[in-house]
């Protein structure tokens, strides 16, 4: 689940086994629905200082959905070229 920030402040909250999310104002962060059910994040919810949207994946494909293409290794082109011996 996706929960955002709607609130001009940045807020802390409490996650399971002890764990935080810090989230900015108007910024997005994951918890898992267990964490829901936690007493502060339905305060928070019922208060509309934050707002949840089910997190689906962000490509068909189910990919990390960060935009961009990973360019890998350089292939082709001239490499750095090291020379050696007098000059």
């Amino acid at each position: 689940m996706d929960v955002v920030n709607k609130t001009r402040k940045p807020l802390t909250l409490p996650l399971p086994a002890g764990k935080k999310l810090f989230l900015a104002p108007g910024k997005t962060g994951q918890v898992s629905p267990a964490a829901l059910e936690h007493p502060l994040i339905k305060k928070l919810l019922e208060a509309g200082d934050i707002e949840t949207t089910s997190a689906g994946p962000k490509s068909k494909d189910g990919g990390s959905g960060k935009g961009g293409a990973y360019p890998g290794p350089r292939q082709g082109g001239p490499a750095a070229v090291h020379r050696s011996g007098d000059r």
